[in-house]
């Protein structure tokens, strides 16, 4: 494996985007040195541009085209070592060649499944409609991260529900969108209309509260899934399931996500180191 060098422009630009999303995994670099690691980082990347042709393309027919010219890459890197800078780097590792093609495009064919999905009806409802996809980067990083038995139910259940988390921070953005953050039964159960959701209201506030409720007890019961956590998902899973805490107990839940989403400090570090630490033992 080659590597050694920092990361090019291109491929630097795809790391930055994933950063942009998750701020607080900077800090993790820290202890996944890019240098030594390039395919963890470039494969977190990935995730990151996938998510995005999934959930942030708002045609679904433009998101379809970007997924499909995906899974053509990503079928044929293995022969060709590919054509993304992603792509590549993940390529030039021995352990993309160990894994079976059907891990690489189980993400990409999953994304395209859910494209056209609409509000679930229930939190349980969303639980199962966002587990395809978000499973599916589960088993691939995992597989990555600690080989090809490795479980990764624990992993599939905290890619979920960090999902369903950033969801509920683009609320008012996606208010106008086919799926939205909250369930349908939330919506009736607080008597919120599409319209209501762009602005704050005390309905509104308690329905945020009440998503974060599932989502809190949900983290909970995640932690007694099998499978172990690369060290950026057990970061993710920390920082997120602390974010739902505070913000649960907050007078104003999405104002406290949002500032959560970016903060840092000495308990980012301490949760980065902890997350490494974890990783090298279960190798």
């Amino acid at each position: 494996m080659s590597g050694e060098a920092a990361p090019s422009g291109a491929l630097q630009s795809y790391i930055d985007k994933w950063l942009a999303v998750q701020p607080q995994q900077r800090i993790a670099l820290t202890f996944v040195d890019p240098r030594q690691y390039p395919g963890h980082i470039a494969l977190a990347a990935l995730e990151q541009e996938l998510l995005a042709a999934a959930y942030g393309i708002r045609e679904p027919q433009v998101a379809a085209a970007k997924l499909n010219w995906w899974a053509e890459e990503l079928a044929g890197a293995a022969a060709s070592g590919g054509r993304h800078p992603l792509t590549q780097v993940l390529f030039d590792d021995e352990r993309a060649h160990s894994l079976p093609s059907e891990r690489w495009l189980a993400p990409v064919l999953a994304a395209m499944a859910q494209l056209e999905q609409g509000t679930a009806a229930d939190f349980s409802a969303q639980l199962v409609a966002a587990t395809p996809l978000h499973g599916a980067l589960a088993a691939l990083e995992t597989s990555w991260w600690y080989g090809e038995k490795a479980p990764f139910e624990q992993a599939a259940r905290v890619a979920t529900l960090s999902h369903l988390l950033h969801a509920l921070l683009r609320l008012e953005e996606d208010a106008e969108r086919d799926r939205l953050p909250l369930p349908m039964a939330r919506l009736a159960r607080y008597g919120l209309s599409r319209a209501q959701l762009h602005k704050a209201s005390a309905e509104r506030e308690d329905a945020i509260r009440a998503q974060l409720g599932d989502l809190c007890s949900a983290w909970r019961e995640s932690v007694q899934l099998p499978g172990p956590l690369s060290v950026f998902r057990r970061l993710e899973s920390r920082h997120g399931g602390r974010m739902a805490l505070r913000a649960v107990k907050a007078a104003d839940p999405l104002a406290a996500l949002r500032k959560g989403q970016v903060r840092q400090g000495p308990s980012i570090a301490w949760q980065a180191w902890q997350a490494a630490r974890a990783w090298h033992r279960a190798l």
